[in-house]
This record gives structure tokens, sequence and C-alpha cells, in this order.
């Protein structure tokens, strides 16, 4: 078991994250007042079943709830040092576009050899047209 100096030094970049991280307090005030405000519009003479039926039936509380679990989401991944992928992620779904079009069975030769067009010039000899170039 690690004893409390351990412990410090394990927390230590979390805190000094929370301490001089804007966005990630930008996000912990949003999901505090989302929850507040859901709060305050639960909280009434209700009993259990009236808050369940409440939050059930309300499209205002669900997107409220659903706010606050999105900007707790984003602070702790800001906490944890996690970054986005986005620009990744939209490169690979390009590229795997881009692979699709040109190696598909039916229309694949026609845009290789468009693109080829465009980026080499047209070829004025025919050469690889699959003409052979003989005409005997």
């Amino acid at each position: 078991m690690a004893n409390a100096r351990d412990r410090i030094q394990d927390a230590k970049p979390y805190v000094q994250r929370a301490l001089q991280d804007e966005e990630l307090r930008d996000n912990l005030r949003s999901a505090f007042a989302s929850a507040r405000d859901v709060y305050d519009e639960l909280l009434g003479n209700r009993g259990v079943t009236g808050v369940a039926t409440k939050v059930a039936s309300d499209q205002d509380i669900q997107d409220q709830l659903r706010s606050a679990v999105q900007d707790l989401r984003k602070a702790a991944d800001r906490i944890q040092g996690h970054e986005t992928h986005k620009s990744r992620n939209s490169t690979l779904l390009l590229a795997g576009i881009v692979l699709g079009i040109l190696f598909n069975p039916m229309t694949g030769p026609e845009t290789r050899r468009w693109l080829k067009d465009r980026i080499f010039g047209e070829d004025e000899f025919g050469y690889g047209d699959g003409s052979g170039g003989n005409s005997n």
C-alpha cells in the first residue's frame, strides 16, 4: 500500500492541471450550473416517484442532465490529460473513402485513369491505353 507521500505525488499532476487549465474550470462550472438547474427543477414537494416521472417526461431536464454529463466527461478528460483525435480520425476517414473510390471494381479503373490524366496530363502517344500501339 502506498504511503501518503506517494499518493500526493501521484495526484500532483492532476492538481496542477486543475489549477492552471481555464477550459477545465469552465467545464466544471458549466457542469455544476447544469446540475444545479436540474436539482432546482426537481426539488419540491415530490417523492422519489414524482422526481423519476419528471425526469422521464421533461425534455428540458433530460437535455440539462445530458449537458452536465458531457461537461463532466470533458473535465475528466482534461484533468487526465486525454487529447482529442478529431483531426486524426477525420484524416483516416477521408483516406478510407478515397481508397474505396480508387479501388472500387466498378469505378476504380476509370477514376484512376481520370486522376492520372489530371495529375500527369493526357498521354499523346496512347502508351498504356491497352491498344498495343501496333496496327499490323
